[in-house]
C-alpha cells in the first residue's frame, strides 16, 4: 500500500526527533566527561611531554652565547626566539634567579641556540644577537630586547629597534653592529642550531634541555629547580 503524505511527514519527524536525541546524548556525554574527568578512556590534557635527548652542550670555552662555567655540572641549552613572548618571560622572570642561585655558584651553565620561528624579523634579530656577541654583549642585548617587549603577541623587530636594543646593552660600535647584524655569512650558524632543534624534535620556543632532561615552555621557577638540582646531585 502506498504510505500517505500524513504517514511520511510522521516518519520523518520521528526520524528528526531520534536524530536530535543522539546529538543530545553526545553532548550531554562530553559535558559530564568534561566537567567531571570521570572517562576512564579519554586521554589526560597535559603539557606536551619529551622523553630524554641527550646532552645537547658544546661547552666552548669563551663562547660570548654563552654564561657560566665551561665545566659545570649541568647545562642548560635554551632554544629561543626573539619574538616570542614566552622567552621574554623567561628572560625577565625565571633566568635571573637562576644565575643567581645556580650559574653565579658554578652549578649551572647557560648555553643559547637562536630558534627562529616568527618570520623574517626573527632571523634578522637572531643575527643582531650575533653581532652583538661579536662585541660581547650578547646577554645584555637579549635582555634588552626582552625586557620591552609585549605579554602577547610578537615585537616589532625592525633594524632601528634592533640597533636601538644594541645601544642600549652597551653595544660599542654600533655602526660595526649594524654591518654585521646585516650579514648573511652569520645565517650558517643560525641554522646550525635551528638543525640541532629539528634533531631533537625541538619546533616551539622556549624550549630547554637540562643535561638531557627537555623542558617545554616557559615553567614555572620550581620546575627549572628541580631539573637543575636533580642534575646537580643536590636534591635531598
Amino acid at each position: 500500500m502506498t504510505p500517505t503524505k500524513q504517514t511520511i511527514r510522521t516518519r520523518r519527524d520521528l526520524w528528526l526527533l531520534g536524530a536530535l536525541g543522539v546529538v543530545v546524548a553526545v553532548l550531554l556525554a562530553f559535558l559530564v566527561v568534561d566537567r567531571t574527568g570521570t572517562d576512564e578512556t579519554a586521554e589526560p590534557v597535559s603539557t606536551p611531554q619529551m622523553g630524554p635527548v641527550g646532552d645537547r652542550s658544546r661547552r666552548i670555552d669563551g663562547d660570548p652565547m654563552a654564561i657560566g662555567a665551561v665545566d659545570a655540572p649541568v647545562v642548560m641549552v635554551a632554544y629561543s626566539d626573539y619574538r616570542c613572548p614566552f622567552c621574554a618571560k623567561f628572560s625577565r622572570d625565571t633566568e635571573p634567579t637562576l644565575v643567581d642561585k645556580y650559574v653565579d655558584e658554578g652549578i649551572l651553565r647557560i648555553e643559547w641556540r637562536d630558534l627562529p620561528i616568527f618570520g623574517d624579523q626573527s632571523m634578522a634579530a637572531a643575527r643582531a644577537g650575533r653581532a652583538a656577541a661579536a662585541q660581547g654583549k650578547f646577554w645584555e642585548f637579549g635582555t634588552a630586547v626582552y625586557a620591552s617587549s609585549p605579554d602577547r603577541g610578537h615585537p616589532d623587530l625592525t633594524p632601528e629597534a634592533l640597533r636601538s636594543f644594541a645601544a642600549a646593552a652597551g653595544v660599542p660600535d654600533l655602526d660595526r653592529f649594524d654591518r654585521q647584524a646585516a650579514d648573511p655569512s652569520l645565517d650558517q650558524d643560525i641554522y646550525a642550531d635551528v638543525l640541532e632543534a629539528n634533531t631533537i624534535g625541538v619546533s616551539s620556543t622556549p624550549s630547554f634541555v637540562i643535561n638531557g632532561t627537555p623542558i617545554l615552555g616557559a615553567q614555572p621557577l620550581g620546575v627549572f629547580e628541580q631539573v637543575i638540582e636533580a642534575a646537580a646531585g643536590t636534591t635531598p
